[in-house]
C-alpha cells in the first residue's frame, strides 16, 4: 500500500511540473470580426467594370488625389444616380467611382484656387484622367462650367453629421457570385433583344454609368443597356420567363431606391 501511495504522488508531481512547463492554457482565437456594416442609407458597392476597366469601391478616410474634373447637367436632371437618388443639377453634389454613397470631399480648383466641399452620390466619370464629375451648381461655384474641364484636387471631408465621423471604415463584404449573363452588361441593339418581360431600372444619357448601374444590379437579376433612339441608354434587367420573377426583380430594384422603375415588354 505504502508503495502505490508513493506511486501515485510520484505521478501527480509528475503532471504539475508539466503543467508548469507548459504555461497557462491559450485561450481560443478569436472569430475574425465582421466587416462594419454600412448605416442606413450608405453604399460602398461591390467591384464593377465598365469599358473594361475596373473599379473597387473602398472607404478611404485619407483620400486625396489630384486630376481633371467636369461637369454633368441637363441630360441628367431628375433622372437617377447610382444609389437611387434623384439627380439634381442644382444641388451641391458631384460623381466619384470609388468612394462611399454618400461622403464628402472638398474640391480645390487649382486653376484659380476656388475651393467647396460636394456630397458625392453618384458613380463617374468614366473617361480618363477625370477623377470626379461635379453637379452643375457645383462646377459654377468652381469656375469649371464655363471651359468645361479644369485641374483640380479632391480631399475627402468629415463635415458635422456625416456618417464617417461614428462609423468605423467600411470593407467590401462577401461577393456574390455572378448572374449568368449578367457579368459585362454589353450594350444590345434593341432588335435584339427576345420578346419578353423587363424591369426598366432607369435612362441615362452616359452609356458609362448605364452599364455601371446594369453591373451594380446583377445580384439582382441579369442586366443590359440599350439605345433607346432618343440619346438615352435604358438600363433593364431581364427577360424573365414569368410575371412573378419579374415582380419580385421590380420589388428589389425598388427597394435599392430605384422608385420609377418599371415593368416593360421587349
Amino acid at each position: 500500500m505504502r508503495f502505490a501511495a508513493s506511486l501515485l504522488a510520484l505521478m501527480l508531481l509528475a503532471a504539475c511540473a508539466r503543467d508548469r512547463a507548459a504555461g497557462p492554457a491559450k485561450a481560443p482565437a478569436p472569430p475574425p470580426a465582421a466587416a462594419p456594416a454600412a448605416p442606413s442609407g450608405v453604399k460602398l458597392g461591390r467591384p464593377y467594370t465598365v469599358f473594361g476597366r475596373t473599379y473597387v469601391p473602398v472607404d478611404d478616410r485619407g483620400y486625396v488625389e489630384g486630376g481633371i474634373a467636369s461637369w454633368y447637367g441637363p441630360g441628367f436632371h431628375a433622372l437617377s444616380t447610382a444609389n437611387g437618388e434623384t439627380y439634381d443639377q442644382d444641388a451641391l453634389t458631384a460623381a466619384h467611382r470609388t468612394l462611399p454613397m454618400p461622403s464628402f470631399v472638398e474640391v480645390t480648383n487649382l486653376d484659380n484656387g476656388r475651393r467647396l466641399v460636394v456630397r458625392i452620390n453618384d458613380r463617374g466619370p468614366f473617361v480618363e484622367g477625370r477623377i470626379i464629375d461635379l453637379s452643375r451648381r457645383s462646377a459654377q461655384l468652381l469656375g469649371v462650367d464655363g471651359p468645361g474641364l479644369a485641374r483640380v484636387r479632391v480631399r475627402r471631408v468629415f463635415p458635422a453629421g456625416d456618417w464617417a465621423l461614428s462609423t468605423p471604415p467600411l470593407r467590401q463584404g462577401p461577393v456574390p457570385a455572378p448572374v449568368r449573363g449578367a457579368a459585362e452588361a454589353r450594350p444590345v441593339a434593341p432588335a435584339s433583344l427576345p420578346g419578353g418581360l423587363f424591369v426598366q431600372v432607369a435612362a441615362l444619357s452616359d452609356p458609362g454609368r448605364a452599364q455601371f448601374l446594369a453591373g451594380d444590379l446583377a445580384d439582382v437579376a441579369p442586366g443590359r443597356t440599350e439605345p433607346s433612339g432618343t440619346g438615352l441608354w435604358r438600363v433593364r434587367l431581364g427577360p424573365f420567363a414569368s410575371e412573378a420573377e419579374a415582380r419580385r426583380a421590380l420589388e428589389a430594384a425598388r427597394a435599392r431606391g430605384f422608385a420609377d422603375a418599371a415593368l416593360v415588354r421587349g
